[in-house]
């Protein structure tokens, strides 16, 4: 008995012991928080910098699961929309140059542009303050699927045909990949090089970034890639990924090579103090107002220049998500502390914002302060009565088309329900919410007004999705 008690003390401290180790060492943290990634799952690459040099690198799971090659800090990912940073960066480098102005009318550069009412200018697109149509939301209307192959020369020749902000430049912030499309472009048009051979020599050479690049081939050969994986039911999926459109996603690159990136942020190789101070204000509209992304537990969540920033518990910190064709991405500098955390991962379902922020606990958590509860008024919100359905749903039935997009939505009555087609993409069954009002999923949810004339016939109907406000169909049958 006495020896039963001394190995269940033995184990108990045991246990503590290596509970206590764990909790104070951020690395074997990390270790456990992704301990689900194995050889037969995707996974991701994990990188942290303190003071400009990588004090943890590591990866979990396989880069390619139909030969289970394992992913290391040498992986090469697609980082999605991590993309934007190194895209404003290049703008802020020809600003630099002097062969810009971050104030010049976008057609200054590409006149093939609309007019709008009021100007567009290089600090709009920058900003997402320009009032474009998200490209993703328009080419999605005008039938094109996200496993299609886009080029950036696709993206301009669609958005060059739009007459119609989502509002006026400078008034509001509001995400648009569409800006950045244009960023490189006038990138193109002012160096006199592809985007990619300009940001190569002018970021990734000086850095030593040997193993980024910018995907502007979807036949581009890109060597210890990672491939992107969907999961359901514990059956992996591969993810296809066609797009070469660049600026706002495309940047491939690894761990490793983030953490040089990083480091130019706090000891400039490419530019100095100033420029990187530059870079990193926040971004405004026209009014002086700041660019605001959210408000999120009582912090606010400002844009700057390609990246978000906010102070979380009290401490500053730039960071930025990517999600694109399965590959997710996290990106945060908590430059006060000279502390970045670097997330690559081709898992779908990867919640990257979140995983960084667990790891800025493991390190942080001694100089976080903690948050004063944030209290606001509950007002019970005044519940409207659900909508009678219309008894006539055949009375939305017909065929819709916008010119400017070539692309024509057809109504009508399936299976008692009043369904949304396209010839290249799935149906979408609408649900009425108001009057004229129906909501729905055409890739991305979306809300279908109807227009009626003073006769009270319908004429058209309008689609609102995330990126793209108000697009106008007229009935044509």
């Amino acid at each position: 008995m006495k020896h039963q008690i001394q190995f269940i003390l033995l184990f108990i401290f045991s246990a503590n012991s290596l509970l206590a180790q764990t909790s104070s060492n951020p690395e074997k943290r990390i270790d456990s928080l992704f301990s689900k990634y194995n050889a037969n799952t995707s996974g991701v690459a994990v990188g942290i910098v303190q003071d400009g040099k990588i004090i943890f690198e590591k990866g979990y799971g396989s880069a390619n699961l139909e030969y289970n090659i394992p992913i290391t800090p040498k992986t090469v990912f697609n980082v999605g929309s991590v993309s934007k940073q190194f895209t404003t960066f290049s703008i802020f480098l020809l600003e630099k140059q002097g062969k810009i102005s971050l104030d010049d009318d976008i057609r200054k550069y590409i006149p093939e542009l609309p007019v709008y009412e009021k100007t567009i200018t290089i600090r709009h697109l920058c900003s997402h303050t320009s009032g474009l149509k998200d490209q993703w939301s328009l080419l999605t209307l005008a039938g094109w699927r996200m496993d299609d192959v886009i080029t950036s020369e696709q993206v301009l020749k669609l958005v060059t045909k739009q007459k119609e902000l989502n509002f006026a430049p400078g008034s509001q912030f509001k995400y648009s990949n569409t800006g950045f499309t244009l960023l490189t472009e006038i990138v193109k048009r002012v160096s006199g090089k592809s985007f990619s051979t300009f940001v190569k020599e002018n970021i990734f050479d000086p850095l030593g970034m040997e193993n980024s690049l910018i995907y502007d081939d979807n036949e581009k050969i890109v060597k210890n890639r990672a491939y992107s994986y969907g999961n359901e039911n514990g059956i992996y999926s591969k993810r296809n990924l066609n797009s070469s459109s660049v600026g706002p996603t495309n940047v491939y690159t690894t761990v490793e090579d983030l953490s040089k990136w990083t480091a130019n942020f706090e000891n400039p190789k490419i530019g100095d103090v100033a420029f990187i101070k530059h870079f990193n204000e926040r971004s405004s509209l026209d009014n002086g107002d700041p660019a605001i992304l959210a408000v999120s537990d009582g912090e606010t969540i400002y844009h700057a220049k390609g990246q978000f920033m906010r102070n979380y518990k009290g401490i500053n910190v730039y960071n930025h998500t990517g999600s694109d064709a399965g590959f997710k991405s996290y990106l945060g500098r908590f430059q006060d502390n000279k502390l970045s955390i670097i997330l690559l991962s081709n898992d779908e379902d990867f919640v990257a914002y979140k995983a960084g922020m667990n790891i800025a606990e493991f390190y942080l958590a001694d100089k976080f302060k903690k948050r004063e509860k944030v209290t606001e008024t509950q007002q019970k919100a005044e519940e409207k009565p659900k909508p009678t359905p219309t008894a006539n749903l055949k009375q939305y039935e017909g065929k819709f088309e916008n010119v400017e997009l070539s692309s024509i939505f057809t109504t009508k009555i399936i299976d008692g329900k009043l369904t949304m087609t396209h010839n290249r993409l799935s149906d979408a069954v609408l649900t009425e919410v108001d009057k004229d009002k129906f909501t729905g999923a055409i890739t991305f949810g979306v809300e279908v007004n109807f227009q009626r004339n003073k006769k009270g016939e319908i004429t058209g109907l309008s689609i609102t999705n995330f990126g793209a406000t108000n697009v106008k169909f007229s009935k044509i049958k």
